[in-house]
């Protein structure tokens, strides 16, 4: 078992005579090699499948060990991450190992899992006999071997509360290269998570910039929260040695436990995937897949998964992304069989991270999804920012705005049965964050000085809504009344607050960081007949979800030219 593997090993007799409450071993064997087979692809494992069996019980003790007063639990679903079973009128379940494969509970909707370091659940068993290969000579530990497959293994559950409104976390790319960098993060997560009322956190990858030692000081920072935290992986989190995605997460999988899964909270079911590959000899060394192992996998949890229910999925590399980010997007394989899977769902959403930019796209037809509404693909500003770049705040962290002008921070998934609609948190902001920046942009006026009357028809009213995106509608007004809204414009150009933070500390960020183009630019031009004076100028907005939002600064209109500077005087 891995650091994180909670299944308890007991007595029990798994030959076949015992186990044949379930399904018999050639089914098992035909399932988890069958349904790959659908795809088209099997993994090349060297040793053939074994069974594994155990049960799923009531953890009355809260001890983790399985007593004789320890009901099974019926119809919880257990997996291989491709087969995915139900549990009997006992509470047991039986699989097809190969090595490698993880055998997992599947935490369902009124239930909780043990958990482990950092407030990571511990609900695996990692079936790995001999570990990591000596061979890969990785420099962060791998997998320790598991040895044979256990007699039983079995799973504790207890009893947990969930109500149909909840929230969960949703952060991308904490991204540390350095202990000081660490320390940033946790400055972060002290100011925005600490009083949250989120049920659980999601991580779309990334934990640490390629440095896998900072694993143990991450997860007693994010433990610290009192927090149930899951993860997915992202291109810095392989180990470098590895030359094929089977040995690429070796440290990943000791640490964190599965590279994919899925969990069930009130009536949502949460799939969090792994859709980074190891590639060599092209521009970088990973790629996008969403491997066919993991589409069956998909496929059978839906398959358990009542059509009015939401499904959520989180992984770190976007489905679809805009072209100008500062590492471009990898085309996702598997995304269209993805998506058609999804299709017959009517309530779904996805999450990724890895572009450090705030975008939401709406993919149909063309991405392969076939339903009337077309699917939200979110992709989320980083807790990193432009990888804690940028001059220092008041408490001594970067200010680290993302290239595209959004803030660093994490988003906050607000759920309503199977209704859904997300916030953004900013990291040095209260959690009532205003939802959107407002400057005025005149050529050669420093931001914040008065605009020169003369120069109104130079000047542009520009809102950076923060979690804006293509449904986005933004308007203004001018004035105590604030007169008739007039729209605003959505606009492709870099946001102009990061191009002056970048120009006047440019050496303190990453030497990749430019400004990129953003995609929730909003600006308009200001009315040329306002007379010298200070107005009230109202932004508002209905955002993606159709919420009501607005915020007021002021307007300095300046005489200009020589009568300013006597105004002055």
């Amino acid at each position: 078992m891995t650091g994180l593997d909670i299944a308890t090993v007991s007595g029990e007799d798994t030959s076949e005579s015992s186990a044949s409450k379930g399904v018999s071993r050639r089914q098992l064997m035909f399932g988890a090699g069958g349904a790959a087979a659908a795809f088209g692809l099997l993994p090349a494992w060297s040793r053939p499948p074994e069974l594994a069996s155990g049960y799923v019980f009531h953890d009355r003790s809260g001890t983790g060990q399985r007593r004789v007063s320890d009901p099974g639990i019926a119809g919880v679903l257990v997996s291989n991450g491709r087969d995915v079973v139900r549990t009997d009128e006992d509470g047991r379940w039986q699989l097809a190992l190969r090595d490698g494969d993880s055998a997992f509970v599947i935490k369902p909707s009124g239930w909780s899992t043990p958990l482990g370091r950092g407030g990571v659940p511990s609900f695996s068993h990692l079936h790995q006999p001999t570990g990591s290969p000596a061979g890969l000579k990785l420099q962060y530990p791998g997998v320790v071997p598991t040895g044979a497959i256990p007699r039983g293994i079995d799973f504790p559950l207890q009893p947990a509360s969930e109500s149909d409104i909840f929230e969960a976390l949703m952060l991308a790319d904490p991204q540390p290269q350095s202990g000081r960098e660490l320390s940033y993060f946790s400055s972060d997560l002290a100011a925005t998570a600490l009083d949250t009322r989120a049920a659980f956190a999601i991580v779309h990858g990334d934990i640490t910039f390629d440095d896998l030692s900072l694993y143990p000081r991450y997860l007693d920072i994010i433990g610290a929260t009192g927090l149930t935290w899951h993860h997915c992986p992202g291109n810095h989190d392989m180990n470098a040695e590895a030359t094929e995605t089977r040995f690429a997460f070796e440290t990943w999988k000791q640490t964190f436990g599965p590279c994919h899964y899925a969990f069930q909270h009130a009536r949502a079911t949460f799939i969090v995937l792994n859709n980074v590959s190891r590639t060599r000899g092209g521009e970088r060394d990973y790629g996008a897949e969403i491997s066919p192992a993991q589409l069956t996998f998909v496929r059978n949890v839906l398959a358990h998964v009542p059509r009015d229910q939401l499904i959520v999925l989180s992984m770190h590399i976007p489905l679809m992304s805009r072209p100008d980010v500062a590492d471009p997007v990898p085309h996702v394989i598997g995304a269209e069989t993805l998506m058609g899977l999804l299709s017959s769902y009517p309530h779904t959403v996805s999450f990724s991270g890895h572009t450090h930019t705030a975008e939401h796209h709406y993919l149909g037809v063309e991405q392969g999804f076939f339903a009337n509404e077309k699917h939200h693909h979110h992709v989320l500003a980083t807790a990193s920012g432009c990888w804690w770049g940028g001059p220092l705040d008041h408490r001594n962290v970067p200010l680290a705005d993302c290239q595209d002008g959004s803030p660093r921070g994490h988003h906050v998934l607000e759920v309503e049965g199977n209704r859904y609609s997300t916030r953004f948190v900013a990291a040095s902001r209260p959690a009532d964050t205003a939802p959107m920046r407002i400057s005025i942009v005149t050529p050669g006026i420093a931001t914040g000085e008065p605009v020169p009357q003369h120069r109104l028809g130079a000047s542009l009213l520009m809102a950076n809504v923060l979690d804006g995106g293509p449904r986005t509608l933004v308007s203004y007004a001018i004035g105590r009344g604030n007169g008739s809204p007039r729209p605003m414009q959505h606009v492709s150009v870099a946001d102009p607050a990061f191009c002056e933070m970048q120009a006047r500390a440019p050496d303190t960020f990453k030497p990749w960081v430019k400004p990129i183009n953003s995609s929730h630019l909003w600006s308009a031009p200001l009315p040329e007949d306002l007379a010298p004076g200070a107005y009230r100028l109202s932004v508002m907005l209905i955002d993606e979800y159709g919420r009501k939002r607005s915020l007021s600064s002021l307007l300095e209109v300046g005489a200009g030219g020589e009568e300013v500077h006597a105004a002055l005087r």
